[in-house]
């Protein structure tokens, strides 16, 4: 097999391996690493996963992006073995309504699915190698506690996580903020874009370069090609000619798996891009103009309080485009989201359709599904289920719960008047003494404060 070399997504930068955009994370030119050609698997062979395990889907799918000299397969199969530990449940809820669930994992999040087996690879290249890293990465939500809960204790590897100081629930937070030991917590008096302006910089600041800095969050390929596997899963169970995914996005990772699985042959009819208020890839789709949602607004769905997302440099790309951010000389942002060149829109919308949910409409549908279906959601997953709504369902619709409900205590309480059962992983971490600094959104107070 050919091994597939990555390029960036801004055309300054050498191609690389697998191993090497896993490590690097970022580009060096600050675009994000692209395959220069994605592997194509026939319709019997996505037929034949249905067979499958899950941890041997992922093994089959990861085997086609990396190299056996880096990762033998016994050793491969072996990490997707330990990652995917947890079920994967499909519900049908009604006439070509389902909702895959992704929050069965030991942080109760999807971002389990990434985490879990990124955190393996690197574990092992950094064993293997004798190579100590640290893993920078920003989060809205649920990917800081996914992040610290895979690679706690790793000797090799420091993790430094960043979050909006009010823009988390607790549980959430704890779940960065109580694990110690080579888990670094910091909160920034910002939004989620501020924290990830912060970690883009730093991938290319000289001063930072004695700390072998790499990402966890979805501007690493290493990110999204785990995310591609549940789309097969949810394909081989539903066992329709074509599905369409609704996906509650933020950074547009989760749906730039699904957008990877497609390309690589899955017969995905179309894709619903479900957001909240911050709602650019709706605008853009219907304007052809791009413009950021600058402050991000806040909203229910934290994880999606996302006004610049990252992977739609990638998605643009994708369809012959050139999003980028134009910065200073010492690599400050001082223009989000300039295209440079505008992709295929009239292919987009074929291929995407995209709905903004508000607050106010993610408070009726988390009443309705309990009230009709006795279906229990949260924010995200509200989202998702609202926009299919929206589409019409003519054709199977797979919706995504991305976070367990008892991660959002409150807004349950609020609208059904009960408190959502807690999952004994959430539970033993509500009475844990947590530990963390927080800094002004200054990248300066950033550097100070990394070990």
């Amino acid at each position: 097999m050919k091994e597939i070399l990555f390029r960036s997504t801004n055309r300054q930068a050498e191609q690389v391996s697998f191993k090497e955009a896993l490590l690097k994370g970022q580009a060096p030119d600050y675009g994000l690493y692209v395959p220069i050609s994605i592997p194509e698997l026939s319709r019997e062979k996505i037929k034949e996963f249905a067979r499958m395990p899950y941890y041997q889907i992922a093994f089959q799918i990861a085997r086609m992006y990396i190299s056996e000299e880096d990762f033998p397969s016994s050793v491969l199969l072996e990490l997707c073995r330990q990652a995917y530990n947890f079920p994967v449940p499909l519900r049908k809820v009604d006439r070509n309504l389902f909702v895959l669930y992704l929050d069965k994992g030991p942080t109760a999040s999807f971002k389990d699915f990434a985490a879990r087996l990124m955190a393996r690879m690197m574990d092992y290249i950094a064993s293997k190698e004798n190579r100590n890293l640290t893993v920078l990465v920003a989060t809205s939500g649920d990917t800081g506690g996914a992040i610290a809960d895979a690679f706690f204790g790793l000797g090799n590897i420091n993790v430094v996580v960043l979050f909006p100081e009010k823009e988390v629930t607790g549980r959430q937070r704890k779940q960065m903020t109580t694990l110690r030991k080579n888990i670094w917590p910091i909160a920034v008096k910002g939004t989620f874009d501020d924290c990830q302006a912060i970690v883009k910089r730093a991938f290319n600041d000289p001063c930072l370069r004695g700390k072998n800095l790499t990402s966890a969050n979805s501007i690493n390929f290493g990110r999204l090609l785990p995310q591609s596997v549940y789309y097969f899963k949810a394909y081989c169970e539903i066992a329709a000619e074509k599905v369409v995914f609704s996906v509650p996005s933020g950074n547009f990772g989760n749906l730039m798996g699904g957008v990877l699985a497609r390309e690589m042959g899955l017969p995905v009819e179309k894709f619903i891009v479900a957001v909240n208020e911050n709602d650019e890839f709706p605008r853009f789709l219907e304007t052809g103009i791009y413009k950021p949602v600058f402050p991000s607004r806040k909203c229910s769905s934290n994880a999606m309080n996302v006004g610049h997302p990252s992977n739609l440099a990638r998605l643009i790309d994708l369809y012959g485009g050139w999003l980028t951010d134009e910065r200073d000389t010492s690599g400050k942002v001082i223009r989000k989201g300039v295209l440079k060149k505008p992709p295929d829109m009239d292919l987009m919308r074929k291929h995407f359709v995209s709905f903004s949910i508000n607050d106010s409409a993610v408070d009726d549908v988390i009443r309705e599904v309990y009230k009709k279906y006795n279906l229990l959601i949260e924010p995200h997953g509200a989202i998702s289920i609202a926009a299919a709504l929206k589409s019409g369902l003519d054709v199977p619709v797979c919706c995504f719960e991305t976070a367990d409900p008892a991660k959002f205590p409150e807004k349950i309480k609020q609208l059904l008047n009960f408190e959502p059962p807690v999952p004994d992983h959430l539970k033993k971490i509500d009475d844990k003494e947590e530990n963390f600094i927080v800094i002004e959104n200054d990248y300066e107070n950033f550097v100070e404060a990394i070990p």
